[in-house]
């Protein structure tokens, strides 16, 4: 800190830096989901905080779909904060992007609009469009109309499918304008202000009429069945949340249908599998993968080879859950379980920290009436050992998650990323560190710098280790944090790098519990 000038008698107060810049822990749950939706964005990811939101902003449950019953499983078992990409796959590939969207018009010809009309689109693709009513009103100013000429009101509401007078949402945008030079130009509002409703293509060119708009060019669809390319198209989008840590893609090929209709799921493709991984570990995330859905026991053990085997940053999940269905009022349907598994993830995460395996007694999934294969001991005793993390019913508790294992965790690997939770705190100090240190960028490299660093992660390692992050006794036994000149020489110095060295000392999971019993001899009662 610079000296001040000191000409006059007196008493001068200077600030001095303390050297602290607290490093932020960032979050360890926030789930990424991929999939087929009803309605809601396809060019972008979305973020929802409750099945609320789910609803809004993608529909909600659909027989089409595993999406929505992945989500919901999520939020009903503990998650709080999903990023959702809704992948589409369009009706004709080779036909104009907007056949997919409902388009209405205030034409007396709908089929072509003239110069003066206003052409509107549904929000996003999907056959929900049809569930729209567009009018156009006179705008309700009170001043010289002369000045008011380019205002009109749009009104759209959304009705209940297959039920017209039933309306479950309505918007008004008053008082915008076709003119390009306006503050109130629609097609801006309705960007911005509008969950339900677009401009279609220019702006008139002189008023239109008020009138009630027609439906155009038929009403939109919901898509086809996706295909792997689809999805590992939609991963990119990810790029665009600021974070992810878990990754779920649900099912998303068909396996039985009645009259088009979703009746089972079939899966993941391989391709898919395997970009899911290479994304998750791009970002520092966890894949949580879901098993075929025809497998039983033996399957399980011989085929858990095939599902991304050696992934330090997957696991896998076995068997499906079963539990009622909404959408099949008195049916139990089977589900992957992923979405749930992301959810009980998310909730142990904030009642017990990212160190704690989410597993055990206190994994209770909620809702299963059972699963798709029971398993025995020794059933899930085979599959432990191979990495795959079993789900089974535990007397009291219910149906649990009995194994928190990555895809490492085959006792034959003895890779030091075996554990799950090992596996996670890694990954959030590798993400908390890299967020919290970019101050140090274009620091002066020497003893001041290195002991601001120091000072600042070692107090992050200290305050997680009293939390119960490490195994150890002392912060000595938990963790290290070293920055000096033994791990910066002068050569790093002269090449502008700063090496900081972070140890950490992982809580390990009791996996086995032993209890030895012993009767004593010779204790015979007495007088």
């Amino acid at each position: 800190m610079p000296t001040p000038t000191l000409r006059t008698p007196g008493v001068y107060v200077v600030e001095e830096p303390s050297g602290v810049r607290t490093i932020t822990p960032v979050a360890t749950s926030i789930t990424a989901f991929v999939g087929r939706a009803l309605r809601g964005p396809t060019e972008r990811p979305l973020t929802v905080h409750s099945w609320a939101d789910v609803e809004r902003a993608f529909g909600g449950l659909w027989l089409e779909s595993s999406l929505g019953y992945a989500l919901r499983d999520f939020f009903r078992l503990g998650g709080s904060s999903a990023v959702v990409v809704r992948a589409f796959e369009p009706t004709d590939a080779d036909a104009s992007p907007d056949l997919d969207v409902a388009r209405f018009s205030t034409a007396d010809d709908p089929a072509a609009p003239g110069t003066a009309d206003l052409a509107f689109i549904a929000s996003s693709r999907g056959a929900w469009g049809a569930n729209l009513d567009v009018s156009v009103e006179d705008h309700t100013l009170t001043a010289d109309p002369a000045d008011d000429s380019t205002l009109v009101n749009v009104a759209v509401q959304e009705h209940a499918p297959g039920r017209p007078t039933e309306v479950v949402r309505r918007e008004v945008h008053r008082n915008v304008s076709w003119d390009p030079t306006s503050a109130r130009r629609v097609d801006r509002v309705l960007d911005n202000e509008s969950a339900l409703l677009r401009l279609d293509g220019n702006l008139p060119t002189s008023a239109p009429a008020a009138k009630a708009a027609a439906h155009v060019d038929g009403s939109g669809t919901d898509g086809k069945q996706l295909t792997a390319t689809t999805v590992e198209a939609a991963l990119a989008l990810l790029d665009q949340a600021e974070l992810v840590n878990l990754l779920v893609v649900p099912p998303y090929t068909k396996g039985d249908t009645d009259a088009g209709v979703l009746v089972t799921e079939t899966g993941v493709d391989a391709s898919t599998v395997t970009a899911m991984v290479e994304y998750a570990t791009r970002r520092d995330a966890m894949a949580i993968l879901d098993p075929p859905p025809d497998w039983d026991v033996s399957d399980a053990v011989d085929g858990q080879g095939d599902v991304a085997p050696n992934e330090r940053n997957a696991a896998l999940y076995f068997p499906r859950i079963r539990q009622p269905d909404p959408l099949r009022p008195g049916q139990t349907g089977t589900f992957a379980p992923s979405g749930a598994v992301a959810g009980i993830i998310a909730r142990t995460d904030a009642i017990r920290g990212v160190w704690k395996a989410p597993a055990g007694l206190d994994a209770t999934i909620g809702g299963v009436t059972e699963l798709s294969v029971p398993l025995t001991d020794p059933q899930i005793g085979d599959l432990n050992v191979l990495g795959v993390n079993c789900l089974r019913k535990a007397p009291a508790a219910g149906h649990v998650i009995w194994g928190a294992r990555t895809r490492q965790g085959n006792d034959v690997l003895a890779s030091e990323w075996k554990y799950l939770p090992v596996r996670r705190t890694a990954l959030f100090l590798k993400v908390s560190l890299f967020r919290g240190t970019q101050w140090v960028v274009f620091e002066p490299n020497d003893e001041p710098l290195w002991a601001q660093i120091r000072l600042n992660v070692g107090a992050f390692m200290d305050t997680l280790f009293r939390q119960g992050a490490f195994a150890g006794t002392t912060p000595k036994d938990a963790y290290f944090v070293k920055c000096d000149r033994e791990t910066t020489t002068p050569d790093d110095v002269n090449l502008g790098v700063v090496n900081i060295w972070v140890g950490f000392a992982p809580l390990k999971p009791a996996e086995f519990v032993v209890i030895h019993l012993q009767q004593m001899a010779g204790q015979a009662g007495g007088a």
